[in-house]
């Protein structure tokens, strides 16, 4: 299919949420919202790395040290009290109604070259839909650089695949048992990352496409675009951040993209907070319309801003 690149568009929220479902991207220059949540993420890099060139990490300090500190400054910032404040804030000013938005709570991505570190808690993404981790159809993805881009570490997407099956493994994944296995373990792998993730099984029709906003601008995008994390060869370390939301209103509905290839099982929608209060997520018996049963096999949880370590009863996960 043909997707649509919009820069800078002005469309109502409505409209630009049926485009994005139907594989359009959307390109947004920085705004004051988005530049104050780049410069807090600086300023935390800056004060985990004491003073070095966090884009030259990888000639100034061996591999173990670098995973040492992303494994404290990652969930610090994850959970820092003013992203919740900048995000709401960052969502009104693109007319997003924050009383029906709810959001997943930021997260810091690292990409150094691909010698140095490429696994575990810095994992390079290959090609993928967010939607075969387990992502509704709703998801919609909003993704920043905090430093400078280069073409070889930036996020290459493949538009092409939007509405065309890729052959993939996406069957092996369920959202709950990966919090229980996998993400408390991402630190451990350093030099390879043995944990099973949904992958391509054929070979995706490329170029991938690379877009490249300056600090502060925003690509957004649908979590069902098949995208990948550039093998980065630029010499220099790429930082971004990246969260989601989805609108109750297409939550309710069951509307966003077409499922064309995804099988995974469980769903991220517990995880999601409200835009307009962000200690209330969304409703339990909403979610529970997106349960398939394994939510009741696992022993924890992950919402976002909190564990939960008991078994859920079938429904009611909280």
């Amino acid at each position: 299919m043909n997707s649509n690149v919009h820069i800078d568009s002005q469309l109502a929220d409505a409209e630009r949420r049926a485009r994005l479902y139907a594989g359009d991207i959307f390109i947004f220059s920085p705004n004051a919202h988005s530049l104050r949540l780049v410069e807090l993420a600086r300023e935390m890099i800056g004060q985990a790395f004491k003073g070095l060139d966090p884009l030259t990490l990888s000639e100034t300090l061996p591999v173990e040290s670098v995973v040492e500190v992303l494994k404290d400054l990652k969930p610090r910032f994850i959970h820092h009290p003013m992203c919740k404040k900048l995000i709401p804030a960052m969502l009104e000013h693109f007319g997003v109604d924050i009383d029906k938005a709810y959001f997943d709570v930021p997260r810091m991505r690292t990409a150094y070259p691909s010698s140095f570190l490429s696994s575990g808690i810095a994992y390079a993404f290959h090609p993928h839909r967010d939607t075969w981790y387990a992502a509704p159809a709703m998801q919609l993805n909003w993704w920043l650089p905090i430093y400078p881009l280069d073409r070889e570490n930036c996020m290459g997407f493949y538009p092409r695949h939007f509405d065309k099956p890729v052959r993939n493994s996406s069957e092996t994944y369920n959202y709950y048992r990966w919090n229980e296995q996998s993400r408390a373990s991402a630190a451990q792998h350093v030099k390879i990352d043995t944990r099973e993730q949904p992958r391509p099984q054929e070979e995706v029709e490329g170029p991938s496409l690379r877009y490249l906003p300056p600090p502060g601008g925003c690509i957004l995008f649908s979590g069902a675009q098949l995208h990948e994390t550039v093998e980065n060869t630029s010499g220099v370390a790429r930082y971004s951040i990246d969260f989601r939301t989805v609108h109750i209103d297409d939550v309710k509905a069951h509307r966003g993209a077409r499922n064309v290839d995804s099988r995974s099982t469980g769903s991220t929608l517990r995880d999601y907070l409200k835009a307009s209060s962000p200690g209330e997520h969304l409703p339990d018996d909403l979610v529970a319309e997106y349960d398939d049963g394994s939510e009741v096999q696992a022993s924890i949880l992950y919402f976002g801003d909190r564990l939960v370590r008991d078994k859920p009863s079938a429904g009611n996960a909280q």
